[in-house]
């Protein structure tokens, strides 16, 4: 490619660069940071919330006590949705209610708008935090509420209702274009390409910086942009699935199970529905029937695979066995590869580095861009000074 052509598609690769990051530079810190404080959640909680976490011992009592705490803790019209287990040693039992929906009430019309409507998106829970070895309850809390869920908020729509989730695929999509012409800007423009990984490529320490761990943070950000982008807009990917998921589109299978309220008095007991499934490993999660789905969901940890889940008829005590593990579809793979679940520390060191090395970018470009913006005033400046300074008369 001809020298001045390199350098006439430099300009505008600069300008694209240098724009991206300027325009949404509002946007893109609090993204990135975030996503980096989000990579171990559940460690955060730790320090932020120890109390939920103050655990006796393992569980060992049946799962009516859990569920007797938890009702205990939960208002008179609340009902309990599942209880969840502890993944690991050493962590709480969680308990999560609803409350009952208009049409839950005496005279709440069942279709339609209007007062008796039931309210659009999925509800809000109560979460209960429970010592697995005294039954004790721990912590009570609204579930849309703390800094772990304002951070998911802000991550996953930038607390937009509505287009929160596009606005932050497009700064995905914009951020994954950032980081191809960053390499375009990076890559030497002659010579070999070791010049590149030189510290004093300009003046300034911040233009360096820009540059040096600009590129080292590369493909990890192209990553996380790209399955950022693929998250945010599940219709236009989901195009890419091997298969479509059985019993229709995803989302709005996910939108319509989260709005399923708890039967409120289920003729099983959550101790009979668990027996009748025959335990066979850790317990992972039970579910209570819902008015969609009138089955007890009980869920038993396998290694290595995702959780058995057997199915108890609440009305009949009928046993629906598991489905044998399904492979993993590549919304699953890109989730995973997002937010590092089950990837390792280092997968997981990367996605935060990832994070926050971007939010850095982003300061070390606006002052690059303030540091010119000085510079070219300066000069500006002269050359008019130049222009008005009345010429030397010659001497007589």
């Amino acid at each position: 490619m001809r020298q001045s052509t390199t350098l006439r598609l430099r300009g505008w690769w600069l300008q694209v660069h240098k724009w991206i990051g300027l325009i949404l530079a509002i946007l893109i810190i609090p993204l990135c940071v975030s996503g980096a404080a989000l990579v171990w959640d559940g460690a955060l909680d730790k320090v932020i919330n120890p109390g939920r976490y103050a655990v006796t011992g393992a569980p060992g009592l049946p799962p009516s006590a859990y569920e007797a705490a938890a009702r205990a803790a939960i208002g008179a019209d609340e009902r309990l949705v599942s209880i969840r287990y502890p993944g690991e040693e050493g962590g709480p039992i969680v308990a999560s209610a609803a409350k009952a929906g208009p049409r839950d009430r005496p005279g709440a019309r069942r279709g339609g708008g209007g007062d008796g409507a039931a309210p659009a998106g999925p509800p809000r829970r109560t979460n209960v935090w429970i010592d697995p070895g005294s039954g004790r309850v721990l912590d009570v809390a609204d579930s849309n509420s703390g800094l772990i869920r304002v951070l998911h908020r802000i991550h996953g729509s930038f607390m937009v209702p509505g287009w929160g989730r596009t606005i932050v695929g497009v700064v995905g999509v914009a951020m994954l274009l950032s980081c191809l012409t960053g390499l375009w800007l990076w890559w030497p423009v002659a010579g070999s390409v070791r010049r590149g990984f030189r510290w004093r490529r300009q003046n300034s320490t911040s233009a360096n910086l820009h540059h040096l761990i600009g590129f080292w943070i590369l493909l990890p950000l192209a990553m996380l942009s790209f399955t950022g982008a693929w998250i945010s807009f599940p219709q236009f990917f989901g195009r890419f699935e091997a298969a479509a998921p059985r019993g229709g589109d995803g989302p709005p299978d996910r939108a319509r199970a989260a709005r399923a309220r708890p039967l409120e008095s289920p003729r099983l007991t959550v101790d009979a529905a668990l027996a009748a499934a025959h335990p066979d490993g850790a317990l992972a999660t039970i579910a209570w029937p819902t008015d969609q789905s009138p089955r007890w969901r009980i869920a038993f940890a396998r290694d290595d695979a995702p959780p058995a889940e057997y199915g108890v008829d609440d009305a009949t005590g009928e046993v629906t066995p598991p489905r044998p593990p399904r492979p993993e579809t590549n919304a699953r793979l890109m989730r995973r590869w997002h937010d590092g679940t089950g990837m390792g520390p280092v997968w997981q060191t990367l996605i935060f580095l990832g994070g926050v090395i971007p939010a850095a970018l982003a300061v070390t470009g606006i002052i690059m861009w303030l540091r010119n913006r000085g510079w070219r005033a300066k000069l500006k400046s002269r050359r008019r000074t130049a222009k008005v300074r009345p010429a030397v008369q010659p001497a007589e």
